[in-house]
């Protein structure tokens, strides 16, 4: 255990909130559960937890996603930091928030219900506890910038994808519909995809191939793939 130097000086909590993003059925999905603790007690609240002694807020982080998805080494990114004195009636609780994108198809429900926690597509989200709301719109600001010059939005979909699955994620990240030719044309001139020999069928006959992001190349991109 660490040495406390600083006896003097005022406590303060500190917590993180996991904005916890999938996607399925062509919408963009965002993990929710009832609060367990007072105050704000079954109401609906971002999934977080404190930072335990010992333990950064990156671990603390990747403990509760763990805990509730069953995933590891997800994909996550700090989004800010929210540390109003009055934000919480329960303290003065300083909260780091994280982005995490997850394959909705690679998670464990078990673990989702056992939580008691819900996929609410963002479109139709609930009222959230406190500052949650506020959260949620910054991580989205974020998750649209990350998306406009990377395919980071990657980790949302299959390995294996269709340029029109591509799209379709893309219109609801950003919440407008982007022209199918326009969107592939820039998607393709890109050179970071890789073609595969073989079709999605669902959609018609003649069918769609499937992409991959290809190995080796940066996601990081020097010109927008969209803009707001």
């Amino acid at each position: 255990m660490n040495t406390i130097l600083y006896k003097d000086q005022y406590r303060h909590l500190l917590a993180i909130d996991c904005i916890i993003f999938g996607y399925s059925n062509e919408e963009l999905k965002l993990l929710l559960f009832h609060r367990e603790i007072m105050p704000a007690q079954g109401q609906w609240s971002l999934v977080g937890g404190f930072v335990n002694e010992n333990e950064s807020v990156e671990d603390a982080a990747n403990r509760v996603l763990e805990g509730i998805t069953g995933l590891k080494n997800i994909y996550m990114e700090q989004v800010s930091v929210f540390s109003k004195t009055n934000r919480d009636p329960g303290g003065h609780v300083v909260s780091v928030v994280f982005n995490a994108l997850i394959d909705i198809e690679k998670h464990n429900p078990d673990l989702v219900r056992d939580h008691g926690a819900h996929w609410w597509p963002i479109s139709k989200l609930p009222n959230l506890i406190f500052d949650h709301g506020e959260m949620v719109k910054q991580a989205l600001g974020k998750l649209r910038n990350k998306a406009g010059f990377n395919l980071i939005v990657g980790e949302l979909l299959p390995k294996e994808f269709t340029i029109t699955q591509l799209r379709r994620l893309y219109n609801n990240i950003f919440q407008r519909e982007f022209d199918p030719g326009n969107f592939r044309k820039k998607i393709l001139s890109l050179g970071i995809l890789e073609r595969l020999n073989k079709k999605d069928l669902s959609d018609s006959k003649k069918g769609a191939y499937y992409y991959k992001i290809k190995e080796g190349v940066s996601m990081v991109l020097n010109e927008r793939i969209v803009k707001e």
